[in-house]
C-alpha cells in the first residue's frame, strides 16, 4: 500500500537520472544532513502508517473501496498540479508501462484496504511486506538470502499461530496478494522512472489508478463520497498516506544513501503495529510482536546483503 508504496518511485526516478541517493547524497552528505534525512524518513513512515489508521476509521462511512477512491483521486490531483506532466511525445510502450503501473497501484491499494477491514494494521503490513522481501531475496541470488527468507517465513508462521483465533484468513489472503502486487509495483516503478522525467510517470500512473477506482468507489459508497466530513477525512488520508511521505522521502533521498533508505523502510511493520495500537486500539501480544520483529530483521538483512553484493 501498500502501500503508500507509490512514494518509493522517487528513488527509482532519481537513480534513473543519475542524481539520486547513490551519487551526490552518498558521496557528500554531512553527518547533520544525514541525521536530518533519517528524521525525514521516519516522519514519512509515521505519516504513512497513521494515514492507514485514519483510513480504517473512515471505513464505516465510505467502505474500503470508497476510501481507496478518495485517497487515489486526491493524490492524483495533487501530483497533477505539482508535476504538470506532459502527455505528448511518448511511445506506446511508454503508455503501456504507465497504465500497468496505474493498474498495479489501484489493485495493490484496494487489496490492502480490504485486508485492513479484516485484520489489524500491524499484521496486514507485515504480511504485505513479504512481497518486496521475496523480490529482494530472489534478485540477490545469494545463499544468505535463503536465511533471511526462512527467518521471514518463521515470522509469518508465528504471526498466524499467535493470531489463529482472531486473524481473519480472508484478510490475510488480501494482505499477501497486496504484497505480490507491491513487488510488481517496484518493478513497474523502476521502469516508469526510466521512461518518464522526474515524477511525471508517477503523476500519470496515479491518475490512471484514480480513474479505474472511481467506478468501484461509487458502487461501494455512492453518495457517501460527497459527504463533507467523508471528503475531509479522505483528503487527510491522501495527504498522510501519499503526499506527505512522498515529499519527506524525496527530500531525504537527496542526502541519504539508497541502502540506508531501504533498510529504514524495514521499520514499517513495527510502525504499523504502533499506529494500530495508538489510533485503533489494536493491541498485539508478545508473539505477534516477535513475529513482526523477525520480518523487520529479515528485511533489513536482505537489503544489507544486496548492498554488499
Amino acid at each position: 500500500m501498500p502501500p503508500s508504496p507509490e512514494v518509493r518511485s522517487a528513488e527509482a526516478e532519481a537513480a534513473a537520472h543519475g542524481v539520486g541517493p547513490g551519487t551526490a547524497g552518498a558521496a557528500g552528505a554531512r553527518p547533520r544532513g544525514r541525521l536530518v534525512s533519517v528524521g525525514l524518513v521516519i516522519g514519512g513512515i509515521v505519516s504513512l502508517q497513521f494515514g492507514a489508521s485514519v483510513a480504517v476509521l473512515l471505513f464505516p462511512r465510505a467502505g474500503a473501496l470508497g476510501v481507496v477512491t478518495l485517497r487515489l483521486v486526491v493524490a492524483a490531483l495533487v501530483l497533477l498540479v505539482a508535476c504538470r506532466p506532459r502527455v505528448r511525445g511518448y511511445t506506446r510502450g511508454d503508455w503501456a508501462t504507465v497504465v500497468a503501473f496505474g493498474v498495479a497501484l489501484v489493485a495493490m491499494n484496494s487489496l490492502f484496504y480490504q485486508a485492513l477491514d479484516r485484520i489489524p494494521l500491524g499484521a496486514a503490513v507485515t504480511l504485505e511486506f513479504l512481497g518486496p522481501l521475496i523480490l529482494s531475496v530472489v534478485t540477490s541470488r545469494r545463499l544468505l538470502s535463503v536465511v533471511w527468507a526462512v527467518l521471514a517465513l518463521g515470522g509469518v508462521v508465528l504471526l498466524g499461530r499467535a493470531g489463529l483465533d482472531g486473524l481473519n484468513l480472508t484478510g490475510a489472503g488480501f494482505a499477501l496478494a497486496a504484497g505480490g502486487l507491491w513487488a510488481a509495483y517496484i518493478l513497474l516503478s523502476a521502469r516508469t522512472g526510466q521512461r518518464f522525467p522526474q515524477a511525471d510517470g508517477l503523476a500519470l500512473a496515479m491518475t490512471v489508478a484514480a480513474v479505474l477506482s472511481l467506478p468501484l468507489g461509487v458502487a461501494s459508497a455512492g453518495a457517501a463520497l460527497l459527504d463533507p466530513v467523508t471528503l475531509g477525512l479522505g483528503a487527510a488520508v491522501a495527504l498522510l498516506s501519499s503526499v506527505m511521505p512522498y515529499t519527506l522521502e524525496l527530500l531525504a533521498l537527496r542526502k541519504l544513501p539508497a541502502s540506508g533508505f531501504a533498510v529504514m523502510m524495514s521499520l514499517e511493520p513495527a510502525a504499523a503495529a504502533t499506529a494500530g495500537f495508538l489510533v485503533l486500539g489494536q493491541a498485539l501480544g508478545w508473539l505477534e510482536l516477535v513475529a513482526i520483529g523477525l520480518v523487520v530483521v529479515a528485511s533489513a538483512g536482505a537489503v544489507l546483503g544486496g548492498t554488499r553484493r
